[in-house]
């Protein structure tokens, strides 16, 4: 299992970084593969508690909307408008054809839009706003550096659990290691990559965005978790050997992405 999570996270950063730092169409391509993929397992996890989400409309929006946010900004909201309403559409044959629940399932189909397509797209407006790159590259890492900090203090000294029903493993320990440790590193990234042409930031708001995204984005794991508990899946698929899904991964990016996006944009910038 050990292997197969670190040839897998190989492959991911062969992939990813050149991706992320060439943006444009790679960084694109990447997401929206990311995003589609999510969508699809999305569909799957609803499919469990018998809600018969749209999948191939949902997969269709969630990128579409990703290309308008990437290429035509001033189109996105025309896309997810276009989007929840061709749900609805979509969802009203359905119960035309005898599908009772289709009331319900316009609901899951929408809030996968919204969710995956509009919030997820943040990933790609990080990107490509004025010095997208440096700010991709302070929020995900801080993002990631808290998780393991969180893992690994929570294993070895975690013993008050955070969220029993959704979430056993996870305990107060790891949480506020989490935090603690995410603050710090969202610091040390702004002066290193200050060093190399990045973003001038004092430090004291780096930590405030560290401090703001390892406080905040745990709720993304946490939702996904809820979304599989009820279904009754331990991973929202097996896309990633020894990972599980992509949205199992991808699930506290989705608020870093949006939450860095908005709190740079008011407050730092």
């Amino acid at each position: 299992m050990l292997a197969k999570r670190i040839i897998t996270s190989l492959v991911l950063a062969a992939v990813g970084i050149p991706a992320i730092i060439l943006g444009s169409y790679y960084y694109f391509a990447l997401i929206a593969v990311f995003l589609g993929v999510a969508a699809w397992e999305y569909s799957r996890i609803f499919i469990k508690v018998d809600s018969k989400v749209a999948e191939v409309l949902l997969i269709v929006c969630v990128v579409l909307i990703a290309a308008a946010r990437t290429f035509f900004p001033d189109l996105a909201a025309a896309a997810l408008t276009l989007s929840v309403l061709a749900a609805m559409a979509w969802h009203l044959f359905d119960y035309e054809k005898g599908r009772d629940k289709a009331a319900t399932d316009f609901a899951a189909t929408t809030g996968g839009i919204v969710y995956l397509g509009w919030i997820g797209a943040y990933l790609i407006t990080l990107r490509t706003m004025p010095g997208g790159l440096w700010w991709l590259v302070i929020v995900l890492p801080t993002i990631w550096l808290a998780d393991m900090a969180a893992f690994f203090v929570g294993v070895r000294f975690g013993k008050h659990r955070l969220s029993p029903r959704l979430s056993p493993k996870k305990t107060w320990e790891g949480y506020w290691a989490g935090v603690i440790f995410g603050t710090i590193s969202s610091v040390v990234l702004v002066i290193l990559w200050q060093s190399l042409g990045g973003p001038a930031l004092v430090w004291w708001k780096a930590a405030a965005l560290g401090a703001a995204l390892s406080i905040l984005t745990t709720l993304g794991d946490l939702g996904e978790s809820m979304f599989k508990r009820q279904a009754g899946m331990k991973d929202s698929s097996n896309f990633f050997p020894g990972h599980g899904g992509v949205l199992d991964r991808i699930d506290s990016w989705l608020w870093g992405a949006a939450l860095g996006y908005l709190l740079i944009t008011w407050f730092l910038i």
